[in-house]
């Protein structure tokens, strides 16, 4: 495997919670519902993952926000769930895997997308 895209995003919280309360819809735009079931950190750090997401896959124009997920496996690890126009990009870019981290801690959220593709 060769690693074809790296994308990384940073957060600040407290700026981040400012857009939840006075952009009521930015949620709705950019979470599945089931992410919008998280708290402020968490769902801070979902935003830095999807935008590393977007970096690592070239940023182009297009994607939408809700056809990329992040969930977490049984053991707690977080994974990207994509479809629509996330998976096609991710196809044209012939990804195959991704691995995600994320952290949050000082009023920071940050996330880290390795794609790799044969």
């Amino acid at each position: 495997m060769a690693v074809l895209g790296l994308g990384i995003d940073v957060v600040a919280i407290d700026r981040f919670e400012a857009t939840l309360e006075s952009s009521p819809t930015f949620a709705e735009r950019v979470f599945t519902p089931q992410e919008r079931e998280l708290g402020t950190h968490s769902l801070a750090a979902r935003w830095a993952a999807k935008e590393a997401l977007a970096k690592a896959l070239g940023a182009p124009a297009g994607l939408h926000w809700h056809d990329a997920e992040v969930v977490r496996e049984d053991g707690g690890r977080p994974r990207l769930v994509m479809r629509g126009t996330v998976a096609a990009r991710a196809a044209e870019l012939g990804m195959t895997t991704f691995h995600l981290s994320l952290s949050h801690d000082a009023g920071i959220a940050s996330a880290v997308v390795v794609a790799e593709g044969d």
